[in-house]
């Protein structure tokens, strides 16, 4: 096990409790999720020993080849925390414990179809744009507000049986200044509000957001979930 590896992950660790501490939250709130994007499988395994048991996928084919070189580790759990093609839905639904980015109307009646072929329920989290960037996925929701069309795009995503949504995802804007971060984090939040009042009878518990650089300031706005790669694992390798 390399030293350096080591060494983050217990630092993060450690700026998570603290972090949870200071915004009087109870550390076991937070769930951390490895970002493990361009890092071999060999480092997804020292960090099970570890202790890690999550780990996040940005790319698809990559995370389901790391699944097969990691079967023998029963308890570690998938996310999919990237973009998800559409037409990729067969290839995704049952493979990965949660689904971060369901971001479209189209996507979600897809992974309801193949996930009844199969079987399952597949837990999801809906993405929404809060910073109002171009480049960024998801349903757009600046101000935390609820649009007419959104609200008829959720209630046909609740229509679909083999999904069940936890919650709400969302990516802040990049950069220096995890202060930037703050507006996009409390959008969702008050996002997740408004959606818990009206829809009342569906689990919207769960916030993932923050990243690297920001993940203090989504602890302080409620974060749940964080989506951590580059302070714990380092440059990417593959």
């Amino acid at each position: 096990m390399t030293t350096e590896l080591k060494t983050r992950y217990l630092r993060v660790l450690e700026e998570i409790e603290q972090a949870a501490q200071s915004a009087g939250r109870q550390p076991e709130q937070i769930d951390l999720v490895v970002v493990t994007k361009g890092h071999p499988a060999k480092a997804i395994e020292e960090l099970f020993q570890l202790g890690a048991r999550q780990v996040g996928e940005n790319r698809l084919a990559e995370g389901l080849e790391k699944q097969i070189q990691l079967s023998h580790l029963a308890d570690l759990t998938w996310h999919m925390i990237g973009h998800v093609q559409s037409r990729k839905a067969a290839d995704i639904a049952g493979k990965f414990s949660l689904i971060h980015s369901l971001d479209s109307v189209k996507l979600a009646r897809r992974l309801d179809r193949f996930a009844s072929q199969a079987g399952i329920t597949q837990e999801v989290l809906l993405q929404f744009n809060t910073s109002g960037e171009a480049s960024k996925f998801g349903f757009n929701a600046l101000q935390g507000q609820l649009f007419p069309e959104m609200i008829t795009a959720i209630e046909e995503i609740l229509s679909c049986t083999h999904l069940r949504l936890r919650g709400l995802m969302t990516m802040a804007p990049y950069s220096p200044d995890p202060e930037d971060a703050r507006p996009a984090f409390s959008a969702l939040r008050r996002l997740q509000d408004s959606l818990a009042q009206r829809f009342s009878h569906t689990d919207w518990s769960q916030l993932s957001m923050g990243m690297s650089a920001d993940f203090q300031v989504a602890i302080q706005e409620g974060a749940t979930l964080l989506r951590i790669g580059t302070a714990i694992m380092g440059p990417i390798k593959i």
